[in-house]
């Protein structure tokens, strides 16, 4: 079962490849996990109506957003046999190309953590009130859809 501590899974600007390494790294010593599953969300430089992305802006209702999270993560771990997790979202400007969204799931068997993983994703998506304002190379900018 899951942690019932409500935890704060904002960070400041992008997800560093070092911060997802150590993240992964912490888990090489247990010997009861069989498999991990890994979903890193990135800025993509989207064309739209003829101008290019070049950076999302994140805000959210952090306390109702941290809630939804931990909603997900305790379903999760009741729905799936999970041995463990990281959801890890940012805040404020990443550039396209960098790193906004992190999820690691780990299990003792393959199949779980990536129906896990999926189902975690989707409901992110559907659910947390996290909002990305798209800014374009002429330093416009639009609310982002999310699809």
């Amino acid at each position: 079962m899951g942690d019932k501590t409500i935890k704060n899974v904002f960070r400041e600007g992008p997800i560093s490849s070092e911060f997802i390494g150590n993240s992964i790294y912490k888990h090489q010593t247990k010997t009861s996990i069989g498999a991990h599953n890994i979903f890193l969300g990135q800025v993509r430089a989207d064309n739209i109506d003829g101008k290019t992305v070049t950076a999302i802006e994140y805000t959210a209702y952090e306390d109702m957003a941290n809630q939804k999270f931990h909603e997900i993560r305790e379903t999760a771990f009741e729905k799936f046999n999970l041995t463990c997790m990281h959801i890890y979202h940012s805040l404020g400007t990443v550039k396209a190309g960098e790193i906004c969204l992190f999820v690691f799931v780990s299990s003792p068997r393959r199949k779980v953590v990536f129906k896990a993983l999926e189902f975690i994703i989707e409901a992110i998506k559907a659910d947390v009130p996290v909002f990305g304002k798209e800014i374009f190379e002429d330093n416009t900018h639009q609310w982002k859809v999310n699809n």
